[in-house]
């Protein structure tokens, strides 16, 4: 079994889904007392989010290849960042290291173009939703157009995600909001729904709402297994 590394912290409350699934899925495909060899690397957030509200990406970007840098050091066989926002670096980092950075984003486009969507509604921070490296990567790598909510709906998202989800707070209300704004998406010719963000599977667990979910902490999670476990079957370019 490969050793996953993991770059997390941005929030711990997703890096704990993962280290949890990842477990999960490794018991599940070896049995018995098996769990996954796991090297992590977690971030102080509010140093990240700092820099994000700074726009310091370059000083984001070394912080996590120093990261990524550290876990393979420590033996890791691939290196995951648990968090869409920050595939913003993916390839800083991916070139900071000589193991495979495992791509969120091409891990979740791989999902939705084997399950023939073309059209999902992207749930993330304002950081995924605005920013171009989500949307380019999937209309160039998968060719897949995205639907973004609209500005109050991005705002509402964006503020469950940093006031809510990432201080472990679950909120019925909020949970009612994303499914609203899912209702709006699927008017607006969503075929499916992308929850962007690592956390807001917290909120939306399951798939009772009006479109399709593809969880991309479920994704990645699965593809860092998969690898860990031999079957990882395609290259990325995180670039």
């Amino acid at each position: 079994m490969r050793t996953i590394g993991l770059i997390g912290g941005m929030s711990w409350e997703s890096t704990a889904v993962y280290y949890r699934q990842i477990n999960e899925m490794v018991r599940s495909r070896l049995g018995g007392l098996t769990s996954a060899k796991i090297a992590m690397q977690s971030l102080d957030f509010s140093e990240v989010v700092a820099l994000q509200k700074g726009g310091r990406w370059n000083d984001a970007a070394a912080l996590l290849s120093d990261a990524a840098k550290r876990l393979e050091r420590a033996g890791a066989d691939n290196v995951l960042i648990c968090t869409n926002t920050m595939h913003l670096v993916a390839g800083e980092v991916a070139a900071s290291i000589d193991v495979p950075l495992i791509d969120i984003r091409h891990e979740t486009g791989s999902v939705l173009k084997a399950s023939g969507m073309k059209r999902p509604l992207l749930l993330a921070t304002r950081y995924t939703m605005e920013h171009g490296f989500y949307a380019d990567y999937m209309r160039e790598k998968f060719g897949i157009d995205l639907v973004v909510p609209n500005e109050l709906d991005r705002a509402k998202v964006h503020s469950v995600i940093f006031d809510e989800l990432c201080c472990g707070l679950v909120r019925p209300e909020s949970r009612q909001a994303l499914e609203k704004i899912i209702h709006r998406g699927k008017d607006a010719g969503a075929d499916c729904v992308i929850l962007g963000c690592t956390e807001i599977c917290l909120s939306l667990p399951d798939d009772d709402v009006a479109l399709p979910i593809f969880d991309s902490t479920t994704i990645h999670s699965r593809a860092a297994v998969a690898h860990a476990l031999g079957d990882f079957m395609h290259e990325q370019n995180a670039g």
